[in-house]
């Protein structure tokens, strides 16, 4: 954590459930820092106190029915995929010597 700390490195823990910070839904977030960290839990303990306690938000995945949790590798995918889409649309928007039309970025 301290490295992470030094290093200007954004933290963020993922849970379904708040964890005494910024609960964000996962798609309405915003993941295009630089240096980001993205802290996962196991399916038996979830999130450790220290990880939330230096992390800035914790993101849930938007989830309907009776499910109230994933298993690590999905929920690891998901965020995962979340945030590459994120940062390559806004790397493609912000290119050095080339504006593209926001529209066109997918």
């Amino acid at each position: 954590m301290a490295h992470l700390e030094k290093n200007k490195y954004v933290s963020i823990v993922t849970s379904p459930h708040i964890k005494g910070k910024t609960n964000v839904i996962l798609q309405d977030g915003d993941f295009t820092q630089k240096r980001l960290a993205v802290w996962f839990g196991n399916e038996a303990r979830g999130i450790s106190d220290l990880a939330v306690s230096h992390s800035v938000a914790c993101v849930s995945i938007e989830m309907y029915g009776i499910i109230e949790s994933l298993n690590l590798a999905t929920s690891t995918g998901i965020v995962l995929y979340e945030i590459t889409k994120q940062r390559r649309a806004y790397q493609n928007l912000h290119k050095r010597g080339r504006k593209k039309d926001p529209e066109i970025v997918k």
